[in-house]
């Protein structure tokens, strides 16, 4: 189980990126929202689209869940 954070600001393609919290990006993430504790990316990106329909998987921490 790890914990999940989305931006919450878009990214220039319009995406709010999901991220773990052990994420080599995390610590750069200047607003996000805590999700919740997940078994896999594809639930944290499903609760994400609850507040921001174009939510993806970052590419490096959810690389499952990335779509491009």
């Amino acid at each position: 189980m790890k914990h999940y954070y989305v931006n919450n600001t878009a990214q220039s393609n319009s995406d709010h990126e999901v991220h773990t919290d052990d994420c080599r990006y995390f610590d750069s993430i200047v607003s996000k929202k805590y999700l919740g504790l997940y078994s896999n990316c594809k639930s944290a990106v499903d609760q994400a689209k609850k507040t921001y329909s174009k939510s993806n998987g970052c590419k490096t921490c959810c690389n499952d869940c990335h779509t491009t």
